[in-house]
């Protein structure tokens, strides 16, 4: 087991359980505040992904960081196996501002790093990837990652499109419908989800234990959800949701269009564009004024282009960075 850091003035602990759940999500809160993020986290939200995690043992894989008897920061490492790919051993902290500038990030990037050698040494693979990934508006984090030889891959944002009006009129392509969505038909929707993101980067084999964190997101609703359907199934879909926390610290009324994807057999066809809309407009029905959706910027179908062409606005970007283990 790698050894904890050493650091004056602050002690370093590993995970006790669910109590230390609302310590994580008071933390992914003001640490997104921090970088101008609106993400809020509540403890249900983290008890809801911490119940079915892969490839991490949190009493291993974690460390806590407390000043005074308080967490003030937290890490935690994973690792992945991409489909046709390399073992990519990944990791992030969290850490409250107030204390940025007394080594703790650096502490634990380092414990972070050499946990992950430990469990990479424990694998007979002949491609071993480190990934760790920022906010580009945090130098701090960028400078650190940088320094420790990491390289920009790929590019993410958060988009907003800040109203609900003026929408396009934008038809579902002929033999597509959109239905309500039945209990009987949510595996099958989650299945046709995971098989049109088969193509895209990064892209890791899901299991039972995935479907099982789907189905116990807090804010599902499926009220919300949009799915064109065919003869064969699902042909796209977007599954929106509120989040309730999130539009409660920050006074706003946004909804989500989000899980947005189209089968291979109808790509290219406006399937998305139709269904965005109509997201937005069942959004707007239920009181929302905003909208947001997150998007890896080098999408292969062309997904950025089709958000800023419906009026989504940038409001904050993410670098995923990699090193060889």
């Amino acid at each position: 087991m790698t050894a904890l850091p050493q650091l004056d003035g602050v002690h370093f602990r590993t995970f006790r359980g669910s109590s230390d759940f609302p310590h994580f999500a008071r933390l992914i809160t003001a640490w997104s505040k921090g970088v101008g993020d609106d993400r809020v986290e509540t403890a249900e939200g983290i008890a809801s992904g911490y119940a079915n995690l892969q490839r991490c043992e949190p009493e291993r894989d974690l460390v806590i960081v407390e000043v005074d008897g308080l967490p003030v920061a937290y890490s935690r490492v994973w690792w992945d196996l991409e489909a046709d790919g390399p073992h990519v051993y990944k990791h992030f902290c969290i850490l409250d501002p107030a204390v940025e500038g007394r080594g703790i990030d650096a502490a634990l990037f380092a414990w972070n790093e050499e946990r992950l050698r430990e469990i990479g040494g424990g694998h007979d693979v002949e491609e071993q990837l480190l990934e760790v990934w920022s906010n580009d508006r945090n130098a701090a984090a960028n400078a650190l990652i940088r320094g420790a030889g990491y390289e920009a891959i790929t590019y993410s944002a958060e988009m907003v499109r800040p109203t609900v009006d003026d929408l396009p009129d934008h038809p579902l392509p002929d033999g597509l419908e959109i239905r309500p969505v039945r209990d009987e038909d949510i595996r099958t929707i989650w299945e046709a989800d995971v098989e049109a993101f088969r193509d895209h980067w990064g892209f890791v084999e899901q299991t039972e234990a995935d479907y099982q964190r789907f189905l116990a997101f807090p804010y599902m609703d499926t009220t919300l959800w949009k799915i064109a359907w065919d003869d064969e199934g699902p042909a796209g879909q977007v599954k929106s949701f509120v989040d309730t926390a999130q539009n409660a610290e920050h006074g706003l009324k946004r909804g989500w269009t989000e899980s947005i994807s189209t089968s291979r057999r109808w790509r290219r066809r406006g399937v998305a564009k139709a269904l965005i809309v109509e997201s937005i407009r069942e959004l707007a029905a239920r009181g929302m004024t905003e909208v947001a959706l997150g998007v890896h910027t080098e999408n292969p179908n062309g997904a950025y282009d089709l958000y800023a062409g419906l009026g989504y606005e940038v409001t904050s970007t993410w670098t995923t960075y990699r090193k060889r283990l």
